[in-house]
């Protein structure tokens, strides 16, 4: 009978082969691979599969190295098992012993028998000859990252592509967000404290608490009473800006899963009659389900925001939240996957797509009102590039931006419209923000 270890490096090979050479998400991946794993077990597995995939171009460097001849397609998994064993030998620093034994075990696991020799041989030579002491060569080995990444990356910051690299590659805090019509973020973390559970605060955010570690959403007091949610403490800013500002009817044209539309309806104080959008049904639930956790209500549809016709009722909003679908290029250190699955050629189509949700979207903004553009990117081509060149066309839209407090000025990057916090900047994720007024006729 194969040992449990050995079963757990089998299913993270599966998982990692899935994103690697079948181009699904990690997290979609994990979801359906992980209940072949004893639950005692999933964290570790998540650990392994994300944890190779940041450092996907290193090990593979390594692999191509180690294998002399390419394995036949059928048999690629057996690539993503041994970036696996290298990533335990050097990152986890597991026993090497151990590593060989399970992850040889692992190959006859993933029925390919015939293998693991040639996977004891590489592992062992791996060890033997002290490789991970090699320094790398490419720079998508040394960073971690594709090329275009990098080169994109030199271009739109050519003072700040190392460290956003390097925060890219980190592993990303679990931010919480206090309901602040029930609790404030320190009364919250005093909570937690009496729970032996440690975490900080972000003055700039008021509503953000970071914990020192993670923990499942099930052993956060009163998550389930809708006390608190899981937000990354950049996306708050959000609701903050936008909240302060408007009130009325209230558009949120791209809201699954609801954290945005949750929290402006915690900062709204019944000022908000919120219309959360969303273009897929299935996630549409998703916003129905965060906000009765937390104890409110929004007329939800599922329906495409640039197509206003098919929905719109004709009664102008005095506030719109556009969080754009984009390449969420800022929180790779959260879904490392990304590296892998973004293509050059998605920017700009997503910069068309986030064109075209601004054009359909602006006309149906009362005179006075505010639209608060969003992306968890940190490219240009869809932040500032797309917002000169809206702004270019549309005399009635100029920037406000006047922020939720002075003191978050410290965590933004002034851009020419909009502002940019940049990955691991305050330990937070990537994200753009610019506010459109319409001017008053």
């Amino acid at each position: 009978m194969a040992s449990s270890g050995a079963k757990l490096r089998a299913v993270s090979a599966e998982i990692v082969d899935a994103v690697t050479h079948q181009g699904q998400s990690l997290d979609a991946a994990v979801a359906s691979h992980e209940t072949r794993i004893a639950a005692k077990d999933r964290s570790l597995l998540r650990m392994i599969c994300y944890g190779s995939l940041r450092h996907h171009w290193q090990l593979m460097a390594w692999v191509d190295q180690l294998i002399e001849k390419p394995l036949r397609k059928r048999d690629r998994v057996i690539n993503a098992l041994l970036a696996i064993g290298l990533y335990q030998i050097v990152l986890m620093r597991i026993p090497d012993h151990a590593v060989v034994s399970e992850t040889v075990e692992a190959a006859r696991q993933l029925k390919r028998p015939k293998l693991a020799g040639l996977v004891n041989a590489c592992l062992r030579r791996f060890v033997r000859e002290e490789m991970a002491k090699r320094p790398a060569t490419s720079p998508s080995a040394i960073w971690n990252h594709p090329d275009w990444i990098i080169n994109t990356l030199k271009n739109d910051w050519p003072e700040d592509w190392q460290s956003i690299l390097e925060a890219n590659n980190a592993r990303a805090p679990m931010w919480l967000r206090a309901n602040a019509s029930r609790n404030s973020a320190e009364e919250y973390r005093e909570r937690l404290g009496k729970e032996d559970i440690i975490a900080t605060l972000q003055s700039e955010i008021p509503d953000a608490v970071k914990l020192a570690e993670p923990l499942a959403v099930e052993n956060l007091p009163g998550f389930a009473e809708g006390d608190v949610s899981v937000q990354d403490g950049a996306a708050q800013i959000a609701g903050r800006w936008l909240a302060r500002i408007v009130s009325g009817r209230v558009l949120d044209a791209c809201a699954a899963p609801g954290g945005k539309s949750g929290h402006l309806l915690e900062l709204g104080d019944g000022r908000i009659n919120l219309l959360a959008l969303d273009v897929d049904a299935a996630r549409s639930e998703s916003v129905a389900d965060n906000l009765a956790r937390l104890g409110f209500s929004a007329t939800i549809v599922a329906a495409d925001a640039s197509k206003p016709e098919e929905w719109w009722d004709k009664q102008p909003f005095e506030g719109i939240l556009l969080d754009a679908p984009c390449s969420a290029s800022g929180v790779i250190r959260r879904h490392p996957d990304i590296k892998l699955l973004r293509r050059p050629s998605d920017l700009a189509r997503l910069a068309k797509l986030q064109m075209s949700l601004l054009e359909a979207l602006w006309p149906l903004l009362q005179e006075g009102g505010t639209l608060l553009y969003a992306t968890c990117s940190v490219f240009a081509a869809e932040n500032e590039e797309t917002m000169k060149a809206f702004t270019a066309n549309h005399s009635d839209a100029f920037e406000q931006d006047l922020l939720p407090n002075n003191n978050i000025r410290d965590l933004m990057r002034r851009m020419a419209v909009g502002y940019q916090i940049l990955p691991g900047t305050a330990d937070l994720d990537g994200f753009y923000y610019a506010a459109l007024q319409k001017k008053v006729s």
